[in-house]
């Protein structure tokens, strides 16, 4: 009995390990594919609309896709279409979503730095060494207990203020849980109709839900690494490349983002212009936050200027931080990048950053999850162009919010045509898994070859 027991427990678990190590992308995009159907039916019950009616199939479809590709974008207004089940469908979905992609995301990155043995420690592919992890049910219980304890925190920290302001302590620990569990896998949904513009001014709210998005955004090894240093395991001199790579480049981005936003829009009148001066740097911060995936906003997007339109879709191009709950080619693509720009400027022969080398074999890497992803946005905009009558700023704005899985949007989501929602849907499905089953599908078929071609430079520039 204990040995039938173990082969079904087991058996499952050595499929995982063995596709995570052979096919990656195929264990990330079958996975998704299947969550993604089960949330469409669940939302396509008549009990999950506000009215008691069936939601039409690809407001299921684009709902149930922006949920649990923690995106955010959505063809109907959620405090509003739908019912108390349907919320709870969303936020389930959402929770799923996030658990998955630090999983999946976490998976691929140890299939990636060889260690194709899940007994191995995960950490050592990203040099934290912080924990010792085994199995994939060890790693996905890590997971979940990382990601609950922060949401937790969060709606224990949301949840005085709201009571305060709503006065029903029911509604206000639904709502402390909702946007807890929405801002650490940078989902983006609310759960009311005014959303977070009746806290537009309150800090004990917004930097709490800023926090939340900027800690998912950093990803699963990093927090672990974040852990160690604040448990006293760890020291940050001792912190591997990738985690300061990702703490550093989120950084520079988000004071970058908030500085941009504040300048461009500090006197228009229909974002910044009308508040008061502490209203004003909690509201660019709060925006130059969102674009690391975040999607939630306090001011009306469609109402700032095109260069802050331009601004923001730089931002939501990078996304957060690799085996996150963010989207994007990830801050770490352009941190290499950058690295390899600057050590070609000076004439350097490496890559070197804070006394390691980074082999060229990542810089290929890094040149081709962007071009894949900035192909994708490029399909995806000519196709809307085609679709419908929208200018290039606002088409490009809603492809890279849908790319980045970041949910920001001008306000014309609703107004696609059905075909237009499934173009956006589809870029969702692969911004959320695309560069990571890329990179690591490409990072697994490293070939060695004996016998190699001679050298010649073709003149570049």
């Amino acid at each position: 009995m204990s040995r039938t027991l173990d082969a079904v427990l087991w058996g499952p678990r050595d499929f995982v390990d063995r596709l995570a190590r052979t096919a990656p992308a195929r264990l990330a995009v079958t996975a998704f594919g299947g969550i993604i159907a089960v949330f469409v039916a669940l939302l396509s019950l008549p009990v999950a609309t506000a009215s008691g009616h069936r939601a039409p199939f690809v407001d299921a479809v684009f709902t149930a896709v922006s949920a649990v590709s923690v995106t955010g974008l959505t063809t109907v207004p959620t405090g509003e279409y739908w019912s108390t089940w349907g919320h709870v469908v969303i936020l389930a979905g959402i929770q799923v979503g996030g658990f998955g992609v630090m999983t999946l995301a976490s998976l691929a990155g140890l299939a990636v730095s060889r260690h194709l043995g899940l007994t191995s420690k995960l950490l050592a592919a990203t040099e934290t060494k912080t924990t010792r992890l085994g199995e994939v049910g060890s790693l996905i219980r890590t997971v979940v207990i990382a990601s609950v304890t922060i949401e937790t925190a969060l709606a224990l920290v949301l949840f005085p203020r709201l009571l305060q302001t709503e006065g029903d302590a029911g509604s206000a620990a639904w709502h402390a849980v909702f946007y807890a569990v929405s801002s650490f896998n940078n989902a983006g949904f609310v759960p009311t109709p005014e959303g977070l513009v009746p806290f537009l001014a309150d800090w004990w709210v917004l930097l709490p839900i800023a926090v939340g998005v900027f800690l998912g955004s950093l990803g699963f090894p990093v927090l672990l690494a974040l852990a160690g240093t604040w448990r006293g395991r760890r020291r940050w001199r001792r912190w591997s490349l990738h985690t300061r790579l990702t703490i550093v480049t989120s950084l520079v981005l988000v004071v970058l983002g908030t500085v941009t936003i504040g300048a461009f829009e500090w006197t228009n009148p229909a974002t910044l212009g009308s508040q008061d001066g502490g209203t004003r740097v909690l509201s660019a911060l709060f925006a130059g936050v969102m674009p690391r995936s975040g999607g939630f906003s306090t001011i009306d997007v469609g109402q700032m200027r095109e260069a802050t339109w331009l601004m923001t879709d730089a931002l939501m191009f990078v996304g957060g931080g690799s085996a996150s709950t963010a989207g994007g080619i990830k801050v770490t693509t352009l941190a290499i990048l950058l690295i390899a720009i600057v050590a070609e400027a000076r004439g350097d022969r490496d890559m070197d950053v804070w006394g390691r080398r980074i082999p060229r074999s990542t810089l290929r890497l890094a040149v081709t999850v962007s071009f894949v992803g900035a192909t994708a946005v490029l399909v995806a905009c000519l196709v809307l162009l085609t679709l419908t009558d929208w200018t290039l700023d606002v088409v490009l704005f809603e492809t890279l919010s849908a790319f980045g899985t970041c949910g920001l949007s001008t306000g014309v989501t609703a107004q696609l045509p059905d075909a237009g929602k499934y173009v956006i849907a589809a870029l969702m499905f692969v911004g959320r898994t695309g560069t990571m089953t890329v990179a690591a599908a490409l990072a697994l078929r490293e070939r060695r070859r004996v016998i190699r071609y001679p050298e010649e430079r073709p003149i570049i520039g």
